[in-house]
């Protein structure tokens, strides 16, 4: 089952990560950097693994699950060092502006790429898939929870030439921008006030190209564990869950790159479910990473601990089209006690800023948030019920148990 519309709590490596291990939401765990530990305000509160290994599984990662500086704080039967990172790529085109939580300035590593004349298990994500089919082989006789963790398509892009091949940068068209796409976006919703003017037009296509290698890449080392599942027949009793911890920007909204914005190319992420008794599908219904403790433990029987902030999609599953959640929430830091907040519905995006201003999208006729619509007139009675569900918080927009009883809700204008 593929979930079209599917979001990340927080942006960023370390604060999702904790996120959807902990099962709560980013104002409960309050990690908003790479640099804090997981459990710097959970205690031993047990990460999704741990819960499963304590109820008789056998646990191991390869590569990144928890984020990296962190790893040790998630306890697995099996969790090896990580390997040797990769030499640097030959291949620059602009390094990072700022800090993670600067309000402005793009942070994190610079935009490198390279294409390695290798094969795939020379470099870290294929020996990553190879470990853990070894793992899956070894233990397919009890059950297990497995967990690899790819690292591309992460700057650097560096993967074997062979998936470059696949996209020449000549091929690749550039999104046709409104000219005047920032002059309605908040100062503070942006991670560069200049954009990337270092990033030509064919330093842009040379960069998003190896982007899309580094996603073949690691496509092709996922279809090394299905051909496992396959050769094992273990398709029948095992759950696979493909997703990542949060988006990406490749220049848009003038010279967004890297993540940390309340935008659709951050927010949302893949996410596809493959489960003993679930037909092929798609869901269109909104679903957050938050929600993956919850789902896991049920469709393997395993108890929840309390209190847990996300909602099993178990029913999705069987009926991709039903009634669901009526919004997913995702929020981001701006250096110290700054925030934007953000709620998504199946037709709008809402996000307030800190200093007061907001931003607010229809998906229906501007997919790609070109058009902030916080200020229109006509929208008026959206943003109302936008902002009722962003101030209600998670809890309100949860799908509606048919045995509570009925309530009032605010109609909008506009339905979302």
């Amino acid at each position: 089952m593929r979930f079209d519309r599917a979001y990340c709590q927080y942006p960023l490596c370390n604060p999702s990560r904790t996120s959807l291990l902990s099962g709560l939401r980013p104002e409960t765990t309050r990690i908003f950097g790479n640099q804090e530990p997981p459990r710097t305000h959970l205690g031993r509160r047990p990460f999704l693994p741990e819960q499963f290994r304590a109820h008789g599984y056998f646990t191991a990662r390869v590569g990144k699950i928890a984020h990296g500086l962190f790893e040790g704080e998630v306890a697995w039967d099996v969790a090896p060092e990580a390997g040797a990172p990769h030499p640097r790529p030959r291949r620059r085109a602009a390094a990072g502006d700022g800090g993670e939580d600067a309000p402005a300035g793009a942070g994190g590593a610079p935009i490198e790429w390279e294409a390695r004349d290798v094969a795939d298990d020379a470099l870290p994500d294929g020996r990553t898939a190879r470990r853990i089919v070894e793992l899956i082989e070894a233990h397919r006789d009890r059950p297990f929870f497995i967990a690899a963790g790819f690292h591309k398509p992460h700057l650097p892009f560096v993967a074997p030439r062979r998936y470059f091949a696949l996209y020449p940068p000549d091929r690749n068209p550039l999104p046709e921008e409104p000219s005047d796409d920032r002059a309605d976006i908040p100062p503070l919703a942006l991670t560069t006030t200049r954009g990337d003017e270092r990033l030509t037009p064919d330093l842009r296509r040379e960069a998003i190209a190896a982007y899309y290698a580094c996603v073949s890449f690691t496509d092709a080392q996922v279809g090394l564990l299905l051909d496992a599942l396959d050769r094992l027949r273990l398709w029948d009793r095992t759950v696979v869950v493909l997703f990542g911890d949060h988006g990406f920007h490749l220049g848009e909204h003038g010279g967004l790159w890297r993540k940390m914005t309340l935008f659709e190319e951050s927010a949302r992420v893949p996410l596809i479910v493959a489960a003993p008794g679930i037909a092929p599908g798609a869901s269109s219904r909104l679903v957050e990473l938050v929600d993956l403790y919850p789902t896991l433990a049920e469709l393997c029987g395993v108890p929840t601990p309390p209190a847990l902030e996300g909602t099993s999609f178990v029913p999705l599953l069987h009926e991709p089209d039903r009634p669901w959640k009526r919004a997913a929430y995702t929020m981001v830091r701006r250096g110290a006690n700054r925030f934007g907040r953000s709620v998504r519905t199946e037709r709008f995006r809402y996000t307030e800023w800190s200093d007061g201003s907001a931003e607010l999208y229809d998906h229906r006729d501007d997919p790609r948030e070109y058009r902030n619509l916080a200020h229109e007139p006509r929208y008026r009675g959206a943003r109302a019920y936008l902002r009722f569900l962003l101030h209600a918080g998670w809890e309100s927009a949860r799908p509606k148990d048919p045995t509570e009883p009925l309530f009032l809700r605010i109609r909008p204008a506009i339905p979302p």
